[in-house]
C-alpha cells in the first residue's frame, strides 16, 4: 500500500511542473505590464525601467520562470501587484471559505445523489425510477449560473427563506453562516448529485445481477443485507472515484458559485485577480488549484485501493 502511495504521489510531480510552466507562459503572453499597473499611466519610463528591474521582468522569461518556480517551491509566491499583500496569505485567507463551501457541497451531492441511486435501481422502471433519473438528468444538464440564479429567484425574492448573498465565518455566527452557504452548496453539489445518482443506479444494477448476489439470496440473506452489505459496497468503487475526482472539480468550480453569491473564496479571488491584472496572484492561485485537485485526486486513489486491495496489488 505504501509503494502505491509513493507510486501515486510521484507520478503527480510532472503534472504540477506543466501545469505550472503552461499558467507562467499564459499569464506572460497577456497583454498588460505589472510595473504600468503599479505606478500608473503617470509613470516616468526611467521609473518603468527601474521597477522592471525590481521585479526581474527585464530578464529572459525562462530566467523569470525557474526563479518564480525556485520561489514558490520554498513558500514564496511573491506580492499581490494590487495590494502589495503576500499572495500565500491573501490565499491562506480564502481557503477556508472554499473549502467549506466544497465540503458542504459534497455532502449534499452524496446525501442526494447515492440514495437516489439505490432507489432508482431497486425500482427499475418503476415511477420511483423515472422521478429519479429525470432529476439527476436535470441536475447534470443545468448549467451552474443558471441554477444559482433561479435559487435567488425563489428561495430569495420570492418565498424570502435565504438570504441571497453574503458571508459570515462559522465561528463567528454558525446559524447565520449555515444560512449563507446553504444555496451556494446546493447549487454547486447539485450536478454531482446527479452524476453520482446515474453512477449508483448503473452500479448497483450491474451488482445486483451479479452470481455472489444471486448466492447471498441463495443463502436466505435478506435484501436489506444482500443491498447494503454486499450489493453496495461494489458498487460505489466507481462512485468513490468519480467523488474525489469531481472533489477538486469542485474546488475550481467554486469560481462560478462564489461569483455569484459573493463568497470571499479562492474562486472570488482569482476573478479579481483577472481582472485587476494581478499577474502574481493568478499565477499562484491557478497553481493552488491544481495542487488542491491532484491531492483530491490522490486521495481517492488511496480510498479506492483501501475498498479493492487488487488495486494496490497490481
Amino acid at each position: 500500500m505504501l509503494g502505491f502511495v509513493g507510486r501515486r504521489f510521484a507520478a503527480t510531480v510532472p503534472t504540477l511542473f506543466v501545469v505550472s510552466l503552461v499558467m507562467f507562459a499564459i499569464v506572460h503572453l497577456t497583454p498588460g505590464d505589472p510595473a504600468q499597473l503599479i505606478l500608473g499611466e503617470d509613470a516616468t519610463p526611467q521609473a518603468l525601467a527601474s521597477l522592471r528591474a525590481a521585479l526581474g521582468e527585464d530578464k529572459p522569461l525562462p530566467v523569470q520562470y525557474l526563479a518564480w518556480l525556485g520561489a514558490f517551491v520554498r513558500g514564496d509566491m511573491g506580492r499581490s501587484l494590487e495590494t502589495n499583500e503576500p499572495v500565500v496569505h491573501a490565499i491562506a485567507s480564502r481557503v477556508p471559505v472554499t473549502l467549506e463551501l466544497t465540503i458542504l457541497a459534497l455532502a449534499v451531492a452524496i446525501a442526494i445523489g447515492i440514495p437516489l441511486g439505490i432507489l432508482a435501481a431497486l425500482r427499475r422502471g418503476g415511477a420511483v425510477d423515472v422521478i429519479a433519473t429525470g432529476t439527476a438528468l436535470i441536475g447534470v444538464s443545468l448549467p451552474t449560473f443558471v441554477f444559482a440564479l433561479l435559487g435567488i429567484l425563489v428561495f430569495s425574492l420570492w418565498l424570502r427563506l435565504l438570504p441571497p448573498t453574503g458571508y459570515v465565518p462559522f465561528w463567528d455566527d454558525p446559524l447565520r453562516n449555515l444560512k449563507l452557504m446553504l444555496m451556494p452548496s446546493v447549487v454547486l453539489g447539485a450536478a454531482l448529485a446527479g452524476i453520482l445518482a446515474r453512477l449508483t443506479r448503473s452500479g448497483m444494477l450491474e451488482t445486483l445481477g451479479a452470481d455472489f448476489v444471486r448466492t447471498a439470496r441463495a443463502k436466505g440473506l435478506t435484501e436489506r443485507a444482500v443491498v447494503f452489505r454486499h450489493a453496495l459496497r461494489n458498487a460505489l468503487l466507481p462512485v468513490v472515484t468519480i467523488v474525489g475526482i469531481e472533489a477538486g472539480t469542485l474546488l475550481g468550480g467554486a469560481i462560478v458559485t462564489e461569483t455569484v453569491f459573493t463568497l470571499p473564496g479562492v474562486g472570488k479571488l482569482v476573478v479579481d485577480a483577472i481582472f485587476a491584472r494581478d499577474f502574481p496572484l493568478v499565477q499562484a492561485t491557478i497553481v493552488f488549484l491544481a495542487l488542491a485537485r491532484i491531492a483530491a485526486n490522490l486521495l481517492a486513489d488511496i480510498v479506492f485501493a483501501a475498498l479493492d486491495p487488487r488495486i494496490a496489488q497490481r
